[in-house]
């Protein structure tokens, strides 16, 4: 019979890290356990900004941005029990940093503050989102401690959803649905989901994903009036990089199996590759959802030749 060790949890979360700002944040800054956090809410990778960074007189202990979407994050860590404190303190910081991700991170959530994480998330706009986080620390025998995240509050999609769709175009809730069916599909291709972490559809032309590098990050478009979907490596503010992805446009070409065009703008540039397919006709969206899962792997080998 195999042994099997006996797994216990470490209630003194300061046995690993004495001091919230020394040494919890200071771990949590990394880019690894930023991606570990992302993957547990479910979107882009926290790509950080800045430790400690200023609303006024205050500080927050890490502030940063969601790549691919470029929408501001605060992240607030206690390593006890909530209190009124820092719940005033991650609001005060939210519109400090007029941010649309506020994530409060703690050892315990109490009952009236879940309450109000979840208020929040039922009164504010559909594009700003509040998580609550319990961090727990776990060994198996006299292993390294393993930490876990546990969402206690999160927005509520779906909710939120069905709020805003009555007001959106024909064309933007068209868009809504076309997205929240690509992530399901998506959700189930094992090649795809290893490389890539989906994120929150929304009532837009594109969708979004982080390639693992903050330099510039991957898109799907759709055009409903040219009848046209494409994917693209989106570079912003990065004309030098965007010349050296031209420069090899025919490699590109042939590892996509496919077109592309170098767009180049004031700001950000693009090197785009498009296949006609009209996202009107449902009965053809697998098959755009299948080329674009494709065309998301081969970008993927692109980008790591300028990663």
């Amino acid at each position: 019979m195999a042994n099997l060790g006996k797994i216990h949890k470490i209630t003194d979360l300061r046995e690993i890290w004495p001091n919230e700002e020394r040494d919890f944040s200071k771990w949590l800054a990394k880019p690894e356990n930023l991606k570990e956090l992302s993957a547990t809410l479910g979107i882009g990778d926290i790509i950080l900004e800045e430790r400690e960074s200023r609303v006024g007189p205050y500080e927050i202990d890490l502030y940063a941005k969601e790549e691919g979407t470029g929408r501001k994050i605060i992240i607030e860590n206690q390593l006890e029990p909530t209190n009124h404190t820092h719940l005033g303190q991650i609001i005060t910081y939210a519109a400090g940093k007029d941010a649309k991700i506020i994530i409060w991170i703690v050892k315990k959530a109490g009952d009236q503050h879940r309450q109000a994480i979840e208020w929040l998330n039922r009164t504010t706009e559909e594009n700003v989102g509040f998580f609550l986080l319990e961090i727990e620390l776990w060994q198996i025998g006299d292993s390294l401690p393993a930490p876990k995240f546990n969402i206690v509050e999160a927005p509520n999609d779906w909710a939120k959803s069905l709020q805003t769709i009555d007001g959106l175009s024909d064309v933007k809730a068209l868009q809504l649905d076309f997205w929240q069916h690509f992530k399901e599909y998506a959700s189930e291709q094992e090649s795809f989901m290893q490389e890539f972490t989906l994120q929150k559809p929304q009532p837009q032309h594109w969708y979004s994903m982080s390639l693992g590098t903050a330099l510039f990050h991957l898109s799907f478009t759709v055009n409903t009036r040219d009848k046209v979907i494409g994917a693209e490596i989106y570079i912003p503010h990065n004309k030098e990089l965007f010349n050296k992805f031209c420069e090899k446009k025919e490699k590109i070409a042939s590892i996509l199996g496919n077109e592309v065009e170098c767009i180049e703008a004031t700001k950000d540039c693009r090197i785009l590759t498009k296949h006609k397919l009209n996202i009107k006709n449902k009965q053809d969206w697998e098959k755009a959802y299948a080329w674009f899962c494709n065309m998301a792997l081969k970008f993927k080998e692109v980008s790591n030749m300028f990663i």
